[in-house]
């Protein structure tokens, strides 16, 4: 039994021939009558007085025909109401971040949300990519912002922007580095990383740890502690674009751009496939985008709203 049936039952109710009925309907008469006859046997009832003109419901087929309007009736009114979620802006907002993006639009996001969205209470943390997605799939978060591509298929996935990586050389430390350093003379400088907790990747173990990518470096915390840590200890690190606005002036002269390849990465909102609050998601991905600087957005969606 499908809702389609039920709205040739209710055509043929109304017009009383099949003709009629499926002219209405925009089908072909016998596309409409084998539907009904469909229905009747899956039913195993007669609906309809076939031998009278125009044709008359039997006394099941009036019974059938009250249920079949009410039927119609909630699916509509499921429409309706998924139709108005879909274009909600307010209430709450669960969203995960990690902890190299946590920084840079957690601040941004919520200014924007409060000026723009006053509605929206958004709730942010700070999470580790698996953990997110782990929260994500139990519908625990409703968001996730992360490096991408996740790769799994049971997520939709917009990337929002895009940033390089450079390396960060200790103040006590007086390197004569290149400008840009290769991404292969790294090996030649003990490197700071959060993978596992802090831990610091002498010269020769770098080689073998190099095959990781830049993110899983970091998956464990800020950035600013593995900076505070290099100056203390001596040393290197890596520091994604977005952070350097907080770096003082003198910290920015102790970065350098690292090429062959250029390291870099690409943010993205992830959302289950079932999610269906399609006006948040794109005030979100406003939101964010509100927090980065404009040149970061190239090679990401331009499209202005995003449907569901």
């Amino acid at each position: 039994m499908t809702l389609q049936q039920l709205e040739y039952l209710l055509a043929v109710e109304q017009y009383r021939y099949f003709s009629r009925a499926a002219e209405a309907c925009g089908v072909s008469q016998s596309t409409l009558s084998l539907m009904v006859k469909k229905l009747e046997e899956e039913l195993d009832v007669s609906l309809f007085d076939r031998d009278t003109h125009p044709v008359k419901l039997t006394e099941i087929g009036k019974k059938v025909i009250d249920e079949a309007r009410m039927v119609l009736y909630h699916s509509k009114q499921l429409v309706e109401q998924t139709r108005s979620e879909k274009m909600l802006a307010s209430g709450p907002l669960r969203i995960g971040m990690i902890s190299t993006v946590a920084p840079k639009l957690m601040a941004g996001m919520f200014k924007y949300l409060r000026d723009s969205y006053p509605d929206i209470k958004m709730e942010a943390q700070e999470m580790r990519s698996a953990s997110m997605l782990d929260s994500l799939k139990k519908a625990e978060i409703d968001m996730g912002i992360l490096t991408g591509p996740v790769g799994d298929i049971d997520f939709l996935e917009v990337p929002l922007y895009h940033e390089r990586f450079f390396v960060y050389v200790a103040s006590k430390d007086t390197y004569d580095l290149a400008q840009p350093i290769k991404r292969s003379e790294l090996r030649n400088y003990p490197l700071w990383v959060m993978r596992g907790g802090v831990r610091l990747l002498e010269k020769n173990t770098l080689a073998s740890d190099m095959k990781y990518t830049y993110e899983e470096m970091y998956e464990g915390g800020r950035v600013g502690i593995l900076i505070q840590i290099a100056n203390e200890n001596g040393g290197v690190t890596i520091v994604p674009e977005t952070h350097m606005e907080f770096l003082s002036e003198d910290m920015k002269s102790h970065l350098y751009p690292i090429i062959d390849p250029v390291p870099q990465r690409v943010i993205s909102l992830v959302i289950r496939k079932d999610y269906i609050h399609e006006k948040m998601m794109n005030i979100v991905i406003k939101a964010v985008k509100s927090c980065v600087p404009a040149g970061l957005h190239e090679h990401t969606i331009k499209a202005d709203y995003i449907k569901l």
